[in-house]
């Protein structure tokens, strides 16, 4: 996966897809592989439920800690910005308005 406004680069592979149900990969986001999980609930008519685990995380307690942190984040500011999409066609910017530092122009 590449982020060209950063200049990133991630590995990613796909361990597994159910239609509707899951997303299984492994990356290496942290000089090691993490495995994240979503998982697609239907609440009701046209509305699903979205959970993101990450699992794998490995360092001392503060670099744990560190990369928990910046997953939350991360995957919290993506589901936010594709409801804005999904449900009101605007593009918040959330990711390149969170590091306007680092952004490659």
């Amino acid at each position: 996966m590449d982020w060209e406004m950063y200049n990133l680069s991630v590995q990613v592979w796909c361990k597994k897809i159910e239609q509707n149900r899951r997303i299984l990969v492994e990356w290496s986001m942290f000089s090691t592989s993490t495995t994240v999980e979503w998982l697609f609930t239907p609440i009701e008519d046209n509305a699903t439920f979205v959970s993101i685990s990450s699992t794998g995380f490995k360092g001392d307690g503060d670099e744990i800690v560190e990369q928990v942190i910046g997953c939350t984040e991360g995957f919290a500011l993506v589901l936010s910005g594709l409801k804005a999409l999904l449900e009101h066609n605007i593009i918040l910017n959330l990711v390149s308005d969170r590091f306007p530092d680092q952004k490659i122009t």
